[in-house]
């Protein structure tokens, strides 16, 4: 496996643990930030992930968000906002002033990689949103709680996803675009990723990216699955091309577009 190194980062009394490797001089390329889902999800099982990226010649990081994996801090107080807030505070700490980002998300963090693409603009060549989720404007700032607070309230509010701010944001992102889809998703429903899908297909260059026989948790599966792996690193770097790094183009992938 490409050698990837650790880090920490310090931001709002907690102390962020990550993960990082590619270049450190020469031209510049574009950072793959590595974004885990919520629960039990962490840096750990996108390692591999962020290895195939860092190969195909991208710098590459991954973190855990406080209250997960090795971060300080309690999953009980962290929400949207401080997702986001945190995820601003590593990459404006690890990745080059201006550098070019990839921008990849699992579950819960699909709503953080619209509010990054959203707050970086341009800088955003491409972004994977495996299995995503969007919330309610309500849920941004509502600590996560136990599980049975306002935040769960409002996640489970039905329908109450369609006016998600970062639905409006992934209409708007004109970039590279990957959606990928499990063939068994019980926990994102349906209507949501279909709502993500015709966001991103407004005006980004999209591909949905089908993993038949995967579950809901494809960062397991990635890790798992070395050929998934790599298709997926492929059709997210597919037709990107920035001084300093190479995008790798796969006729698999021509199908789906």
């Amino acid at each position: 496996m490409t050698e990837l190194s650790s880090f920490t980062c310090a931001y709002d009394g907690e102390l962020l643990s990550g993960v990082y490797g590619g270049a450190a001089d020469g031209p510049e390329p574009a950072t793959a930030v590595l974004l885990h889902g919520a629960g039990n999800g962490s840096k750990e099982r996108l390692l591999s992930l962020l290895a195939e990226f860092v190969s195909r010649g991208c710098r590459g990081l991954a973190f855990d968000f406080s209250g997960h994996g090795e971060s300080t801090g309690a999953l009980r107080e962290l929400s949207l906002r401080r997702r986001f807030e945190q995820a601003v505070a590593v990459i404006d700490a690890r990745v080059p002033d201006g550098g070019p980002l990839i921008l990849v998300g699992f579950s819960m963090s699909g709503q953080t990689v619209a509010d990054l693409a959203g707050h970086y603009g341009e800088r955003v060549a491409a972004v994977g949103l495996c299995a995503p989720a969007v919330y309610a404007a309500e849920a941004w700032d509502v600590p996560f709680g136990e599980g049975n607070g306002r935040f769960s309230e409002i996640i489970r509010t039905p329908d109450g996803w369609r006016t998600a701010p970062a639905l409006d944001v992934l209409r708007a992102y004109e970039g590279r675009a990957v959606l990928a889809v499990p063939g068994t998703d019980a926990v994102i429903p349906p209507a949501v990723t279909e709502a993500v899908q015709h966001a991103l297909a407004t005006r980004a260059r999209f591909t949905r990216f089908e993993v038949p026989d995967a579950e809901h948790g494809l960062g397991l599966w990635f890790q798992e699955h070395a050929g998934d792996r790599r298709e997926f690193v492929t059709a997210v770097l597919t037709g990107l091309g920035d001084p300093g790094w190479t995008a790798t183009r796969c006729t698999a992938f021509e199908g789906r577009e």
